[in-house]
């Protein structure tokens, strides 16, 4: 006998898939397997509209507040750790798949009802459901509902023969039927696509772009690598005199030569130039300051990196959006967007402290947090430091908190604004005891349980106590001068946080012009560096 219950019917699931996780196989028939197969690949599809149907009750219901997150995407991302593509995908199938209700109470059918009927039957995946979704999000709105509702009623049979895969060349005929001559598509439908994302980093760093650009991006591109991306032109092989870089149509009857030049030395491919042509404009925009006055870190690009990986030239830096950058390129990214570089000796995270008598951090202190925490706080939370804010983690600033960089901590707009008193916030201290002591640590309103921080940002926690954290490496430093140098002979300095100027490390020609008073430190730099090394 089932339990009647719905907690009651997942716990008999789980106690289920548990015993036949751990049951011996080896004895039982091969009739007995291949059906065994059959029955649970039937049971995961369904077991995906179930999942929908959960999705819309903590949605509707707005359950994922009592854990202290402010969207349904945000605590199946975080809280359950699938990340947000795994959100996204499960969002879809809800909303493709599952029962919504009415503002009169009245229980509505599913979008995709034909979809819906094949995965309750178990033989429709939410991998299908998702392929269905892409396709149809292509159909032009002014497409007829009784046309869209064939379509659907195609694709949900062929989904319960074919792979997810094998939907799209049958999808691509069913919109060349919808729209054969594209006079349904109009600019909302083209708006409505469009989108560029940058996938994640790979095993090497790199990182797959994929998307749709409107066609006025697209002409505005076309003149862009046109003239940037011509063969011969900013080509990163060629250093000194004979490179060639900007633009071929402001190039003058004296470049001619050595653009010939530069194009017999060209062996790049037509991706790999426009590849080189992007990061070349880029370059253009951080150096000439075009991104406007940086009140914020966002528009500046700070990096930090571990002593260790810097002096053994291997290892990852990480910039404030959370990019990884190989520390053999840091010194070359150093020299063309003059970034923030943070440095600290072995892998604590201690920051010193140089607080400001006022609500709002300083830039130095924003420089500070980034370094320490690289991103949101929260445990859980995957948002870099470019799109958090600056937290009074000991106590709000409204009820007595100093804005000293020890009570500082990095929050997330959303993490941020949900701090408070009431069931389904956040509160937050500072931790006192433990290998995060002096770190801001956070913890569920009314939870007596331990402040925790966030691991997400810093992998290399999971390090401590293995040989790969066993090397201590001195900070790296620059000539200092007047009461910087001489607190800087004082022994056993603390962890340093200064600028690697370009023109320290880097002998190449300046690849683009501009003042050079650019690649000189700011007064806000010399005033960070004194400030360190005098509490040091």
């Amino acid at each position: 006998m089932l339990p009647e219950s719905v907690l009651g019917l997942a716990r008999v699931i789980d106690a289920a898939v548990a015993r036949l996780a751990a049951s011996p196989l080896g004895l039982v028939s091969d009739s007995d397997v291949l059906a065994t197969v059959e029955t649970l690949e039937c049971a995961r599809r369904r077991i995906d509209g179930a999942c929908a149907g959960l999705f819309v009750e903590v949605s509707d219901r707005e359950l994922y507040t009592a854990v202290g997150h402010t969207s349904v995407k945000r605590f199946y991302a975080q809280h359950h750790r699938l990340g947000a593509g795994e959100a996204k995908r499960r969002a879809q199938v809800a909303s493709a798949v599952g029962v919504f209700t009415a503002m009169t109470g009245e229980k509505l059918a599913p979008k995709r009802e034909p979809v819906a009927t094949g995965v309750s039957a178990g033989e429709v995946s939410a991998e299908h459901v998702v392929e269905v979704e892409q396709i149809m999000a292509k159909v032009p709105r002014a497409a007829s509902q009784d046309d869209v509702d064939m379509a659907v009623e195609i694709m949900a049979t062929a989904a319960r023969e074919l792979a997810p895969a094998e939907l799209r060349p049958l999808g691509q005929r069913l919109l060349a039927h919808l729209d054969p001559d594209g006079s349904l598509t109009d600019d909302k439908d083209r708006r409505r696509q469009r989108g560029i994302t940058i996938g994640r980093q790979d095993a090497q760093l790199m990182s797959k772009i994929s998307g749709f650009v409107t066609p006025q991006l697209r002409a505005k591109l076309e003149v862009l690598l046109d003239n940037w991306a011509a063969p011969g032109m900013n080509n990163p092989d060629d250093d000194g005199a004979g490179a060639v870089t900007g633009s071929r149509a402001e190039l003058g009857e004296a470049d001619r030569d050595r653009l010939v030049e530069a194009v017999r030395r060209d062996h790049r491919s037509p991706a790999q130039r426009n590849h080189d042509a992007l990061e070349q404009g880029l370059d253009w925009i951080l150096g000439h300051a075009v991104l406007g006055r940086p009140t914020r870190l966002p528009v500046e690009l700070v990096i930090t990196v571990e002593g260790e990986d810097l002096a053994r030239h291997a290892g990852v830096a990480t910039t404030a959006t959370g990019t990884l950058v190989p520390v053999r390129d840091l010194i070359d990214l150093a020299a063309d967007a003059t970034p923030w570089l943070a440095v600290f000796r072995g892998m604590t995270r201690e920051i010193l402290d140089f607080g400001r008598g006022q609500r709002i951090a300083s830039r130095a202190q924003r420089l500070a947090v980034f370094a320490a925490d690289l991103g949101c706080t929260r445990p859980g939370c995957t948002e870099p430091h470019s799109r958090s804010q600056i937290h009074h983690g000991a106590l709000d600033f409204a009820k007595g908190g100093n804005t000293d960089i020890g009570e500082l901590t990095c929050a997330c707009g959303t993490d941020n604004r949900n701090v408070g008193d009431k069931p389904g916030q956040w509160e937050t201290a500072i931790i006192t005891a433990g290998p995060d002591t002096g770190r801001i640590g956070w913890r569920l309103v009314g939870s007596d349980g331990p402040y925790r921080t966030n691991p997400v940002h810093h992998p290399q926690k999971f390090l401590r106590g293995h040989p790969f954290n066993s090397t201590q490496v001195k900070p790296i430093r620059t000539e200092p001068s007047g009461d910087a140098a001489a607190a800087a002979d004082k022994p056993n300095s603390g962890p340093t946080m200064l600028r690697v100027r370009p023109d320290d490390v880097d002998t190449r020609p300046h690849r683009r012009g501009g003042s050079p008073d650019r690649r000189r430190g700011s007064p806000v730099e010399a005033a960070l560096a004194t400030a360190l090394r005098s509490a040091a």
